[in-house]
């Protein structure tokens, strides 16, 4: 999954616990949105690296 797929899954999953009052739905949620972001910084490094090496 892309790490904006998992950023939107870890919202949902989060609302959820809240909702339900589930703990563990919820740190699930912030867990796969931490994930998210991990996810959405490696391809912006990766990208960059690219980028120079074709300079």
């Amino acid at each position: 999954m892309s790490g904006r797929t998992d950023i939107a899954k870890g919202r949902v999953k989060e609302a959820a616990g809240v909702l339900s009052g589930s703990d563990k739905l919820r740190e699930k949620g912030k867990a796969d949105q931490a994930v998210g972001r991990i996810k959405v910084a490696a391809t912006k490094v990766v990208d960059k690296m690219a980028e120079r090496m074709r300079k």
